[in-house]
């Protein structure tokens, strides 16, 4: 058997196809590139027992991922987080089924590890020298660290209100990294005019082809990790929302397959946003083809503080395929959620991720979650990564002093 049933590159626009063999970024009408395998042949080939006793790592998967040689694979050994249920909060939102897909514990700390995992070994095999991208501050430092694995040189830019660990994480890489004085689209026209001056490839979200590949893994870890029966509702942080393509464009995959039921509904995918960035909520609730950018965009959640998303037409026709829904949150209800998930499940989230249980207290209010149903909530990075969400005043203990009762 092939390493990978990589077949070819596609536009979700025009249906055009790219040759995977060499670097493509973008296709012609400006849309990011899809990649396709020959699922025809894998089907006949790979079944879910070949999968016992592999790696535990998204490179179990590697027929469905774009690397055809395993000698290009650059790992970190990113991937298969744990999914457990979380009663004690689930009560409190009356959710009877919840679970939590816990990103945080992956390499980097974040779930850009994986997409970094695929997007970097696929550059390596490419034959990419230097990359370079604009980032909220993850995606930078999973990229850099990746990179420097690969011996593959990276320039970063982001905004300089990102999370100063993330901020360490990409300089201690020996990424070339640069702050600027404005949002992640800011720095994205910094790249963009690098890129154009020659000698990088352009990293950034969707500008390549296969990010998303690195993060459909989420979906097919959600898959195998409940044996092959899909949850009734999955809740993503969207910002440039691939992860969420990504997952939708897995169930597909394993349902052609025939690895999942054909005549059961996909998991209903909801989009999760910030009341002060909130481009693909205005966009859904409209029932568009695609969002419009959002002014003076501000929020807690840095890494879904996106105004304006390559590939929001996606995310979209994800919501829309899915019967999925998109909702904004504020600030003060995330970090609300924030500590009760860590008083009451151990877990201490990201803010990104505690938006998820202020959206999925508000569907569950409003009927959209029924009673019964299972619910995946898609944490998708470490608490531990923005301290500056919690403020704690802690007394101080005298030596000798009692302990308070």
């Amino acid at each position: 058997m092939p390493y990978s049933y990589l077949s070819h590159l596609y536009c979700p626009k025009t249906l055009e196809h790219y040759d995977a063999d060499r670097i493509q970024q973008l296709s012609a009408v400006g849309a990011p590139l899809l990649v396709a395998y020959d699922l025809q042949a894998l089907k006949q080939h790979w079944k879910p027992a070949d999968l016992i006793g592999r790696e535990a790592s998204l490179w179990r998967y590697h027929e469905l991922l774009p690397v055809l040689d395993p000698s290009n694979v650059v790992s970190l050994g990113e991937g298969l987080t744990p999914l457990f249920c979380t009663p004690r909060i689930g009560r409190d939102l009356g959710i009877d089924d919840l679970w939590l897909k816990d990103e945080g514990i992956i390499p980097t700390g974040s779930f850009k590890a994986r997409g970094a995992a695929v997007g970097v070994s696929k550059a390596k095999e490419l034959g990419v020298k230097a990359l370079a991208m604009p980032t909220n501050g993850n995606a930078g430092a999973a990229w850099s660290l990746y990179a420097a694995r690969a011996g593959i040189e990276a320039t970063v830019v982001m905004p300089q209100d990102a999370p100063l660990i993330t901020r360490n994480e990409t300089a201690i890489s020996g990424a070339n990294l640069y702050l600027v004085d404005g949002l992640i689209s800011d720095a994205g026209k910094q790249v963009a005019q690098a890129v154009a001056e020659g000698g990088l490839y352009d990293a950034s979200t969707l500008k390549e082809p296969y990010r998303i590949e690195g993060k459909k893994t989420m979906g097919l870890e959600i898959a195998e990790q409940f044996g092959w029966q899909l949850p009734d509702v999955i809740l993503y942080p969207t910002g440039g929302g691939v992860g969420l393509i990504g997952i939708h464009k897995a169930f597909k995959e394993l349902r052609e397959l025939g690895w999942i039921a054909a005549d059961k509904p996909l998991p209903r995918l909801v989009a999760v946003q910030a009341s002060g960035c909130a481009p693909i909520v205005k966009a859904w609730e409209a029932r568009a083809a695609a969002s419009e950018f959002w002014a003076d965009s501000s929020t807690i959640a840095f890494g879904i503080n996106v105004p304006k998303a390559l590939g929001d037409f996606l995310v979209l026709e994800a919501l829309y395929e899915s019967e999925g829904y998109a909702i904004a949150v504020d600030d003060a209800e995330l970090l609300v959620e924030q500590r009760k998930v860590a008083e009451l499940e151990g877990a201490f989230v990201c803010p990104e991720g505690a938006a998820l249980y202020a959206a999925a207290r508000k569907l569950r209010e409003g009927g959209w979650i029924r009673p019964g149903e299972r619910v995946v909530i898609l944490n998708t990075g470490a608490g531990i990564k923005y301290p500056d969400t919690v403020q704690v005043d802690v007394p101080l203990l005298q030596p000798g002093d009692r302990l308070p009762r």
